[in-house]
């Protein structure tokens, strides 16, 4: 039995088009399943946990996120445990960051068919999320600053719903972006890792804990992303048009290069900003903050992939 949690929403409704077209390849091959549809914010929390606490729930579930990266951090949120579960996804969002670090098809019926077959499983970490007193857990990644604000902005701007009927939704984050980083100010801040080690930045845009190598949508700010740690970055002291090189570079992994980029690996942090700032956890806002904690979950979940496990 699958079960499916889905976010009807994404891309400004394109989800529910989409998981139509899923609907009518289950049904032709008589796969059974069951649906399950988010309706607000937080909801897919709520339907993970009840799905898995079922009484009728087998000691293994097949569960599986449709929706965005988003959708992914919730229904991993609501798995009362990660032990108990083989978690496939299939993307209707538009980043997709997940489906890069991990080698997923990023075509919904391309992963409907991985999942189906379920060629393999890989595990994966998890990583906890802690600020404004709400604990949640997340995939991708968790930040303050430049890509929280980005975050924070898009999700109550009416222009990424316009860009996405028109089915250019990367550019709405292009030009949020631009804005935030022309205006948003840098901030001091101070970092502190599971051993005790602390480190104080000044004139920061950025600050970035990695469970995977990308985030927003396309920009590699971890290449050397590794099982087992997250990886910290940290972007300061740079003039605006460095800066922008400095993104820019990022989508292809280079921007390491800069002397203002710092890197951290650890399996704990704790992150604190002499102002409040906007705070994500992949790619959703957390709200405004001027501490957020982060740590690897004792277990990992087990992935469904289309081939064999990624090395």
């Amino acid at each position: 039995m699958y079960h499916f949690i889905i976010n009807p929403n994404s891309r400004s409704g394109a989800g529910a088009r989409i998981w139509s077209e899923l609907q009518s390849v289950l049904d032709k091959n008589y796969i059974p399943y069951k649906a399950y549809f988010t309706e607000y914010p937080g909801h897919a929390v709520k339907l993970a946990a009840s799905v898995c606490s079922s009484d009728a729930a087998p000691a293994s579930i097949c569960l599986v996120a449709v929706g965005g990266d988003g959708t992914i951090q919730e229904v991993l949120s609501g798995i009362p445990s990660l032990r108990s579960v083989r978690f496939g996804y299939i993307p209707t969002g538009s980043g997709n960051d997940f489906c890069r670090s991990m080698q997923l098809p990023q075509n919904p019926l391309d992963a409907l068919d991985a999942i189906l077959s379920e060629a393999a499983c890989t595990p994966m970490d998890v990583a906890e999320f802690t600020a404004n007193g709400q604990s949640c857990r997340f995939a991708i990644s968790c930040g303050i600053g430049f890509d929280a604000a980005v975050c924070h902005e898009i999700n109550r701007s009416p222009l990424k719903k316009f860009m996405n009927r028109i089915h250019l939704g990367k550019f709405a984050y292009l030009l949020i972006g631009l804005k935030q980083l022309l205006l948003l100010p840098p901030v001091g801040i101070s970092i502190e890792t599971e051993n005790g080690e602390k480190h104080f930045y000044e004139k920061v845009f950025l600050t970035a804990v990695m469970n995977h190598k990308y985030e927003g949508g396309g920009f590699r700010f971890c290449p050397d992303s590794h099982d087992g740690f997250l990886d910290v970055i940290i972007v300061e002291g740079m003039r605006r048009p460095a800066l922008i090189f400095c993104l820019f570079l990022s989508i292809f992994g280079k921007h390491t290069v800069f002397r203002g980029v710092h890197q951290l690996r650890c399996k704990a942090v704790t992150v604190r900003s002499s102002e409040p700032l906007a705070v994500h956890k992949d790619g959703e806002s957390a709200g405004i903050c001027k501490k957020f904690t982060a740590s690897l979950a004792k277990d990992p979940v087990q992935v469904i992939l289309p081939g064999k496990s990624i090395s």
